[in-house]
Order: structure tokens, then C-alpha cells, then sequence
């Protein structure tokens, strides 16, 4: 009886620490070395993956600068999210600067036009195989693209980055990470890589989990961010994959 209490004790334990870990509000900060435009002037981004069933904490997107744009990387909800929490999600982030969006697997789950309607209310721009010229207020532009899901088969990588002139500066979001297998010399360089859907594994075993955590890493001259999220999927757990959202500066070359 004693080892069981001491087991149940435990178990306790370890599931309020993981559910303590899947609600924290965590900022990574990364500095990604991209010229802008002739100016080489630095731009910040907010980029948010994988929010599912979470509220985001009002209190602490307070606590974060002001950026040039803020990107969410898919994944805003999830089967039996209410839509008025994903509007209150979009105005909390509208703090930090203009929205863009794109689909990750589990937006493609719910009602998608219903949600695509709540997106354009609140004046936020959807990329979905398409990109845009993303004009600063002081005159410098980077070009943004956003892919469609690659789990549900939308993704059009060639449509996504068509009309890009080669020598200017592009990031490309894609909510899952594996777009970087379809890199290839007959496309445009692309600059950064932004994705989430892992989690990190949400949920690694002495450093093992069945994806690998987020960071930053390098392909050719493609530098490629993958967020662990800051939300959780099927249980509201974490254990050594933190959640998090990412303040990126993209500094001059």
C-alpha cells in the first residue's frame, strides 16, 4: 500500500508539472541574419504556431514589443475550439502588429470557410500557395509566402513562390516542417523557413520524443525555424518540449 501511494504521489506529480509546462507563456527570442532591403534596417516578426485549444495570455502579449508584422504559423484551432476564442486570439495578437495566416492540418479540420470569414473580418491576410510583397512604413518590402497544408495534400510550393524575383529577400511559412524536403535548384532561394506542427514531441522521455524539438537549423542557405508551438494536441501536456512563441529579428547580412 505504501509503494502505492508513494506511485499514485508521483504520478500526481509529474501530470501537474506537465499540465503547468503546457500553459506556460514562453518567448523565444532568435535573430536570423537577412537583408531587408538597400537600408539593411532591422525587422522584427512575432511568430505563433500551433495555438489549438489555448487562450493567449493578454497579460503577457502586453509584455512584448510592438513588431513589423506577426505570422501565425496554422493550427489556430482545433474540433470544438469556439470561434470566439480564435477572434479574441487575433485581437490579443493585434497588439503586436498586422496578421498574416496560414492553414496547418487541423484548420482544415473545422469549418474552413466559417473560419477564412472570421480571418478577413478581422483584417487578416491568408496566404495560402500565394505570396505577397510586404511593404514597410519607411519604404523597404520582404516577400512573404505561405503554403497550403501538406498533410491534406494543398501545399503548391512552385504556386507559392511564383513571380518572386530571385535576388530579393523571401520567407516562406509552411505549418509543416517536412516543405524542406521539397527544396530543389529549380526553385527560388528561399531565405527562411518558418513551420510548427511538431511540438517538439510535446511529450519527450529522457530527451526522446517522436519529433525532434524546435530550433533553428540550416539547409544550403535556407535557415529554417521550427516552433514547438504554443498550444497542445489530444492531452494538455509538456515534458521537455516547452511551449512557446518566437520574437524574431532579422538583422542585415
Amino acid at each position: 500500500m505504501k509503494h502505492l501511494y508513494i506511485l499514485l504521489t508521483l504520478g500526481i506529480g509529474t501530470c501537474s508539472w506537465m499540465l503547468k509546462r503546457a500553459f506556460e507563456n514562453n518567448l523565444v527570442e532568435n535573430s536570423i541574419p537577412l537583408l531587408q532591403d538597400a537600408a539593411g534596417k532591422e525587422r522584427t516578426i512575432f511568430f505563433i504556431s500551433d495555438i489549438h485549444r489555448r487562450k493567449i495570455s493578454y497579460k503577457w502579449i502586453k509584455t512584448i514589443p510592438p513588431c513589423d508584422l506577426v505570422i501565425i504559423g496554422g493550427d489556430i484551432m482545433e474540433k470544438g475550439v469556439p470561434f470566439s476564442r480564435v477572434e479574441d486570439n487575433l485581437k490579443c495578437l493585434q497588439e503586436i502588429g498586422p496578421l498574416i495566416f496560414v492553414y496547418g492540418n487541423n484548420d482544415e479540420e473545422i469549418e474552413r470557410e466559417r473560419l477564412s470569414d472570421l480571418l478577413h473580418k478581422n483584417n487578416v491576410l491568408i496566404l495560402e500557395n500565394s505570396s505577397v510583397k510586404w511593404h514597410f512604413n519607411d519604404g523597404g518590402f520582404i516577400w512573404i509566402s505561405g503554403l497550403g497544408d501538406i498533410s491534406y495534400e494543398k501545399d503548391d510550393l512552385v504556386q507559392a513562390l511564383k513571380g518572386i524575383p530571385e535576388h530579393e529577400k523571401k520567407i516562406l511559412v509552411s505549418h509543416d516542417p517536412s516543405v524542406i524536403n521539397q527544396l530543389n535548384a529549380q526553385l527560388p532561394t528561399i531565405d527562411l523557413i518558418l513551420s510548427g506542427h511538431t511540438h517538439g514531441g510535446q511529450i519527450r522521455i529522457f530527451g526522446f520524443g517522436p519529433y525532434q524539438l524546435g530550433g533553428v537549423s540550416s539547409f544550403n542557405s535556407t535557415v529554417h525555424l521550427i516552433s514547438n508551438g504554443y498550444g497542445t494536441t489530444f492531452l494538455p501536456f509538456r515534458l521537455g518540449a516547452k511551449s512557446e512563441a518566437n520574437y524574431i529579428t532579422l538583422t542585415g547580412n
